[in-house]
């Protein structure tokens, strides 16, 4: 006979826990204490097994009887009700300890090795200050682009468009690596596409007309302040290297006698080697300034002491001193000088690119233009050189 809810309030414990069946695999267990637990008794493969339906009576008799029929239609499609239940509750829990944050810090440690550290170090900032302390405990397979986003514009509401984007990035690459190691299945990050107030781009500036150039040029030659520094000025038109990467330059790099200046992969924001080829006029300023830093680690060593590199703002700082705005001219624009002017005159555009150590995405083109383009590069950087000794001495 089939249970009844007022049945089932009746019964009460006795001396040996005993049971009570309701019919058709379902059954209720009374322990000594009077507590009641709801059971389904199943066969599976020839095997006799149990599914714990719940505790009455936070599981009513209809509930337990619907959980039961639920089994039955898992029996009719070779489902093991019992082995389905464990797998959920194992997924729930492998959610619980797979948060956005705990996979996010594992991509960080497998990709940081490729960054410069100063690239790693924004990396993880922007994490931990604008993501991890809100979405950063929840599982990363229950997060939704909604959520997503309300993260991107907290940090949009306080004018950091361009690290909002950033982090948009890092949301992909991150999810990525989630789906690629089993930890999620779906990226929501795709969604959030054209969410966000665009960048506004802004470029370096940099003087490319020839004539204040050739100004440029010989304000920097009348340069008046630390030698090195002055050093540092001439230098960095004929390289046109980032700034960190000028300011960063060891002896030990410099080969003078081969006229290179090879910066380790590590130094480099792409973490591929850079060849720079110098021209004469590059070796005669480092000839003339390793008579004063050749004894030390760095080139350009600060004004304070051997051991460090001069700081980021001190070139800056000598354009200032010589009359240059930050809307006139910058480290970064010697760059963007070279760039303009060597497209113009007709230099190839890739070997243009590979001597600004620019990315080439297509690994085979990238060995191709490494070893078609060092010669023409040579070539180029002496040519630069020689027309930079042109503006200097014209005054047209």
């Amino acid at each position: 006979m089939s249970l009844t809810d007022t049945k089932v309030r009746s019964l009460k414990g006795k001396e040996k826990q005993y049971k009570v069946a309701d019919g058709r695999g379902l059954f209720l267990v009374i322990s000594p204490t009077g507590s009641k637990y709801w059971r389904f008794r199943y066969r599976f493969v020839d095997r006799e097994k149990s599914l714990a339906i719940g505790i009455y009576p936070d599981v009513s008799l209809a509930e337990a009887r619907d959980k039961a029929h639920e089994a039955r239609k898992m029996l009719a499609n070779d489902i093991d009700p019992g082995a389905d239940k464990q797998n959920k509750k194992r997924e729930r829990r492998l959610a619980a300890a797979n948060t956005f944050e705990t996979i996010a810090r594992e991509w960080f440690q497998k990709n940081s090795a490729k960054w410069v550290d100063s690239h790693g170090g924004r990396v993880m900032n922007r994490l931990e200050k604008d993501v991890f302390p809100y979405v950063g405990s929840r599982p990363i397979t229950e997060l939704s682009a909604p959520e997503l986003l309300t993260v991107l514009q907290r940090i949009e509401s306080r004018g950091a468009i361009e690290t909002a984007h950033r982090t948009h990035q890092n949301f992909g690459q991150i999810f990525r690596y989630a789906i690629a190691t089993g930890y999620a299945q779906n990226d929501p990050s795709p969604h959030l596409r054209g969410a966000l107030k665009p960048i506004q781009q802004k470029h370096h500036a940099s003087i490319v007309e020839p004539k204040k150039i050739g100004e440029l040029l010989r304000a920097i030659n009348a340069y008046e302040g630390f030698f090195v520094t002055k050093c540092a000025l001439r230098f960095a038109p004929l390289v046109f290297v980032r700034p960190g990467e000028l300011r960063q330059a060891e002896w030990s790099e410099i080969n003078l006698e081969a006229a290179e200046w090879r910066i380790p992969a590590s130094k480099m924001k792409m973490r591929e080697q850079h060849i720079v080829p110098l021209a004469k006029q590059a070796i005669a300023i480092l000839q003339e300034l390793h008579m004063l830093t050749g004894r030390g680690k760095y080139v350009f060593p600060s004004i304070r002491t051997s051991k460090r590199p001069m700081s980021e703002n001190t070139v800056l700082g000598a354009l200032r001193r010589l009359g240059y705005t930050t809307n006139e001219m910058t480290g970064h624009g010697f760059r963007s000088m070279a760039s303009t002017l060597l497209n113009e005159q007709g230099w190839n555009r890739d070997a243009i690119e590979r001597q600004l150590a620019h990315a080439e995405r297509n690994n085979i083109r990238a060995a191709y233009n490494y070893a078609e383009y060092l010669s023409e590069r040579r070539k180029m950087m002496q040519h630069w050189a020689d027309y930079l000794d042109e503006l200097i001495q014209s005054k047209k």
